[in-house]
């Protein structure tokens, strides 16, 4: 079996796209999808034989890839929620409750914060320049 393709985040672009350091060289193509991933540096042991098993890795976020070029790629966020925003504003909520849904398609996004904005400064995002990405098959 293929093993998956990782590399690391370049360029936290905007709230939701990043650029990685690997592409058409080493296989990747549109529509791959890969984890962003958070590594925990602690060391975990065996607490048998005190051998030591190697820092936990956990995925941050899913993106795919909308873009390639020889040596880099460009992912997006896709995984998306249906959020209804009808029967929102100064109205109490028993009038609120009368209004119609009006639902909507809300994108994650890499933003620490619910606000959103195109731009992204990397300060303010969970995927940093440096963190693991792995092909997810």
């Amino acid at each position: 079996m293929k093993e998956p393709i990782r590399g690391k985040v370049a360029s936290v672009l905007n709230e939701r796209e990043i650029a990685m350091n690997v592409g058409a060289e080493k296989g990747v193509t549109i529509g791959m999808r890969f984890n962003v991933m958070e590594i925990h540096d602690e060391n975990i042991k065996d607490p048998d034989t005190g051998e030591v098993l190697g820092p936990i890795e956990r995925p941050k976020v899913k993106v795919r890839v909308t873009h390639v070029q020889k040596k880099l790629s460009v992912a997006t966020t896709f995984r998306n929620k249906r959020v209804n925003t009808g029967g929102t504003g100064l109205f109490g909520p028993f009038t609120q409750s009368l209004m119609p849904p009006n639902w909507i398609e809300k994108y994650e996004t890499l933003s620490k914060t619910e606000e959103s904005r195109d731009e992204l400064d990397e300060a303010d995002s969970y995927v940093k320049i440096g963190d693991l990405v792995v092909q997810v098959k």
